[in-house]
C-alpha cells in the first residue's frame, strides 16, 4: 500500500489519537456530564460496531497511533468487546485505551485485557457513598471499588483514577483521592469541568476549582515534583519522591492545551468532532452509508476535515453555553 500522508492541520499539527465514543449511553447520571431528564441518541443514529471499526482502520491507514474508547459508558455497549478485538488486532495501532466508569470491569476486565487494552482510565470522583451518589444521581461507590479491583487483579499495565473537581461537592477530597490511588499503585488525574451543555441544576462557574488550587492543597501534604512526562494526553503530571504513584492535571480553563492538541474524536453518531470546545465537525456516517464498499471517500473525508480543526476551545464558565451537546454525547 505504501507510505499514508500523516494527518496534519492547519496549524502544522499532527493528529494521531483518535477518542471513539461507542455511546451515549451510561448507567451513571454524572451532574457534569448529562442532563437530569437526558434524552439519548435513537439507536437507529448511531454506528454500527462494524462502521466503527471501518472508519477506526481508516484513522490508523492515515497515521493514529493511539484510540481510546469512551462513551458515555461504553461498556454498556452491547458485544462492544468484538470492537475492541477488532482494534486490539490493528498492527500499526501502538496504543488501545478505555476510558469506564468502572462499574461494568467486574465482567469485562480479563477480556478487555486479553483483547488488547493496556492502560484503562477509570472515573471516580469522591471515595464517600453519599457524595458519591449525589455527584453520579444513581451511582453505588462499591461498584466502581469493586470495577477498580477488577482492573487491578486483571494486570493492565497501567490504570489511572479520573476525578472531575466540584467546588463543595469534592474539592475537599483531592488529598483522600491521592491516598487511596497511593495505597492501591494508581495513577490519578484531575480534571477541571468542561462547560458542556445545559445542566440547569449544577452552577459550572460556581462549582469550578482550579488545577493550581487542587495542587496547592495536595503540597500541604506532599511533595510533588513536575515531570515533563506525556501520556498523549493533555495533562501535566507531578511525581512523588517516595512512590511510582504519578498526579495528572487536565486545565482547559486554567493551563490552556490547545496549542499541542493532537486528537479528534468520533462521537456515536458518526460525527468527527475536530475540538473538544467547538462545533466544527464532519459527518462520518454519511460517508461510511453512502459508500459501504469504497474506502477512498471515507479517507479523503478525514483528510479533509482536518483543515476544519480550530486554533482552540473558546471554553467560558461565565458566559452562556456556546456548546449545547453535553459530555455524554461528546465522548468522555
Amino acid at each position: 500500500m505504501g507510505l499514508q500522508p500523516e494527518l496534519v492541520d492547519r496549524f502544522g499539527r499532527s493528529v494521531n489519537y483518535l477518542r471513539i465514543s461507542v455511546t451515549d449511553r451510561c448507567d451513571l447520571r454524572c451532574v457534569y456530564c448529562m442532563a437530569e431528564d437526558v434524552k439519548f441518541v435513537p439507536r437507529s443514529q448511531l454506528l454500527t460496531l462494524e462502521e466503527i471499526e471501518r472508519i477506526a482502520r481508516a484513522f490508523v491507514e492515515l497515521g493514529v497511533r493511539k484510540i481510546r474508547i469512551t462513551g458515555g459508558e461504553p461498556l454498556t455497549r452491547s458485544n462492544v468487546t468484538h470492537l475492541f478485538r477488532a482494534l486490539g488486532a490493528m498492527p500499526s495501532l501502538r496504543e488501545l485505551t478505555l476510558t469506564t466508569n468502572g462499574t461494568q470491569l467486574p465482567r469485562y476486565a480479563r477480556e478487555l485485557r486479553e483483547a488488547g487494552v493496556r492502560r484503562i482510565n477509570i472515573s471516580i470522583d469522591s471515595l464517600d457513598p453519599q457524595r458519591f451518589r449525589a455527584i453520579t444521581r444513581t451511582g453505588k461507590l462499591q461498584r466502581t471499588l469493586d470495577g477498580i479491583e477488577a482492573a487491578i487483579d486483571a494486570g493492565f499495565d497501567r490504570i489511572k483514577l479520573n476525578a472531575v473537581v466540584l467546588k463543595n461537592r469534592n474539592h475537599d477530597e483531592v488529598v483522600d483521592l491521592v491516598r487511596f490511588a497511593r495505597r492501591r499503585g494508581l495513577d490519578i488525574s484531575f480534571i477541571e469541568e468542561m462547560p458542556l451543555g445545559v445542566v440547569v441544576e449544577h452552577d459550572r462557574a460556581e462549582a469550578f476549582y482550579a488545577s493550581d488550587e487542587i495542587l496547592r492543597d495536595l503540597r500541604r501534604h506532599y511533595q510533588l515534583l513536575p515531570t515533563t512526562e506525556n501520556s498523549g494526553g493533555p495533562a501535566r503530571y507531578y511525581r512523588f519522591p517516595d512512590s511510582e504513584t504519578r498526579v495528572g492535571f487536565i486545565s482547559p480553563h486554567s493551563h490552556n492545551f490547545c496549542e499541542q492538541c493532537n486528537r479528534v474524536r468520533l462521537t456515536a453518531e458518526g460525527r468527527l468532532l475536530l475540538c473538544l470546545g467547538q462545533e466544527h465537525s464532519a459527518d462520518l456516517r454519511r460517508v461510511v452509508r453512502a459508500h459501504p464498499t469504497d474506502p477512498e471517500p471515507l479517507r479523503q473525508a478525514i483528510i479533509e476535515a482536518m483543515q476544519l480543526k480550530p486554533k482552540g476551545h473558546e471554553f467560558d464558565l461565565r458566559a452562556e453555553p456556546v456548546i449545547f451537546r453535553h459530555m455524554n454525547t461528546t465522548g468522555g
